[in-house]
């Protein structure tokens, strides 16, 4: 891991950034009558992930640090439910549901491996 002087240095933040992006070109496809539903819930829900990894890292305290991603974590696993519906209401096809359901993921597995790291930097070691 470099230097991190930025919650923008965090991977986690870098490949949710990534996905919120794909997000916004994926809803820009949806039919108009969803803007007020799934393609807001979506546009959310992705944004809520990159939010709370940055409000997170803003804290200072590893508990509440932690208790942001864990939040960001959440918003992962709906914005997977969402793809979900997307891929029910034929609005996404079978090949884009997967390819965003492996990023997501890949998101949650790195969001996973900070919240540990920031775990076991909180317990003290005893010697």
């Amino acid at each position: 891991m470099g230097t991190i002087k930025s919650f923008e240095d965090l991977m986690c933040w870098e490949k949710a950034r990534v996905l919120r992006n794909d997000v916004k070109d994926i809803i820009n496809t949806f039919p108009d009558y969803e803007k007020y539903g799934l393609v807001s819930q979506m546009r959310r829900a992705s944004r809520s992930v990159t939010h709370n990894i940055a409000e997170g890292y803003g804290r200072f305290h590893y508990q509440e640090n932690i208790q942001f991603c864990r939040i960001s974590r959440g918003s992962l696993h709906e914005l997977l439910d969402q793809f979900i519906t997307a891929l029910d209401e034929n609005y996404i096809s079978e090949e884009v549901y997967l390819k965003h359901k492996k990023q997501v993921n890949s998101c949650l597995a790195v969001l996973n491996g900070y919240i540990n790291y920031l775990k076991k930097a909180k317990t003290p070691i005893n010697f």
